[in-house]
């Protein structure tokens, strides 16, 4: 264990001041979890404490997850990196790019230069876009009633590329349909697959795409920061019964399920003497894969859901399959390669194979890239390696 008294500290004071309404966090190292701790409210006008087992909405940390089933299915030879991705999702034939609109506001397509693969599904290099960041999508989307990526429809896929395959980054609705061609590879639903494959013999008993009880019973409220700096709780979850289950930006988890998914790779994809990954597709999930496509700074296009958002610390980065990749040292502590991400409702977690060492942070806050979020999750990672130093 580290010392975790001054880690409990500034989480406490974060709370206390009601500059957060609740935070879970943890970090473990190669010998297993060495701390853990939870502060504030599910809910800031509500007596319900943030617990460990508190049930956090992952939103984009889900895409981790989706990306390691899917390179399981690539370890297996059910899946591959840079066939075409329409000979297993058929319906990827029919991507086109959006080349601009015409005098009347309607969208102009046109067909891409080559098809997507996987590849680029999950380094976020296969021109699938998000309207949340990029102000186009949005615009097609009311001209032509395309629903949100939170509506929970299959139609929501439906977005037009951005790019050409493997000719930009943009951040985008990729992992989404990683797990269709999940799907597709198995035969079982996402949720079915994952459980199989990743949550049960990892031991993550509470996650998953539905909102059981028991899981409803200790859901975290998202909550809404005003342009004043208040907090206030809100209603928004995912559709309870969607029409597909969202590989990208659907799964519910605890903080101690996201940690045994961390482990996984810590351990090189072998858990309890059973391989989950090859070590060389743990490899692979950590480094570059979109070459000289960089990751570019998130400019939003919907404020209510996310402000501009730029990538921590002081480090180059790079996109692997499913994490961002941290190409030298980050102010914070983290190690040259290590792995990265963030789901939109400021949540957080790190893995550093290098030191052996993973954290995640956690709370339920819009907009993404809060700064009070963003700033104790900086101060916590900084935390955690002054303790184990």
């Amino acid at each position: 264990m580290i010392a975790r008294q001054g880690i409990d500290d500034l989480l406490r004071r974060a709370t206390d001041a009601s500059r957060i309404p609740g935070v879970v966090a943890a970090v473990r190292t190669g010998a297993g979890v060495v701390y853990e701790g939870a502060f504030g409210r599910r809910a800031i006008h509500r007596p319900a404490p943030m617990t460990p087992d508190t049930v956090f909405w992952l939103a984009s940390l889900a895409q981790p997850i989706t990306a390691v089933a899917a390179m399981q299915l690539v370890d297996r030879g059910l899946l591959s990196l840079d066939e075409p991705a329409a000979r297993c999702c058929e319906e990827l034939a029919q991507a086109r790019v959006l080349a601009g609109f015409d005098p009347a506001g309607r969208p102009q397509l046109r067909p891409p230069r080559r098809p997507v693969t996987l590849r680029q599904l999950l380094s976020h290099t296969s021109g699938f876009g998000l309207e949340i960041w990029n102000r186009d999508l949005g615009r097609y989307q009311s001209a032509t009633s395309t629903p949100s990526v939170m509506s929970g429809r299959v139609a929501a896929l439906r977005l037009p590329l951005v790019a050409d395959p493997g000719e930009a980054w943009e951040y985008g609705i990729g992992l989404d349909w990683a797990g269709r061609m999940i799907e597709r590879a198995t035969r079982q639903p996402l949720g079915e697959q994952l459980r199989e494959s990743l949550f049960e013999p990892l031991g993550m008993a509470d996650t998953g795409f539905h909102l059981d009880a028991s899981r409803r019973g200790r859901l975290a409220k998202i909550h809404n920061r005003a342009e004043d700096g208040a907090l206030e709780p809100t209603e928004i979850e995912m559709p309870p019964e969607p029409e597909f289950e969202q590989g990208g930006f659907g799964l519910y988890a605890t903080v101690g399920d996201l940690l045994r998914f961390a482990g996984l790779l810590l351990r090189g994809g072998e858990i309890d003497g059973r391989r989950l990954l090859r070590p060389e597709t743990v490899d692979a999930i950590g480094s570059n894969q979109g070459g000289a496509l960089r990751p570019k700074p998130l400019r939003t296009a919907m404020a209510a859901l996310s402000n501009d958002a730029g990538f921590p610390g002081n480090a180059t980065h790079a996109w692997g399959l499913g994490f961002l990749v941290h190409e030298a040292p980050s102010a914070h502590g983290r190690s040259e390669g290590s792995l990265g991400a963030a789901g939109l409702a400021n949540a957080f977690l790190w893995i550093d194979r290098k030191r052996q060492v993973a954290g995640v942070l956690a709370t339920q806050i819009l907009p993404y890239h809060d700064a009070q979020a963003v700033g104790l999750f900086e101060a916590f990672e900084s935390a955690v390696y002054r303790a184990l130093k």
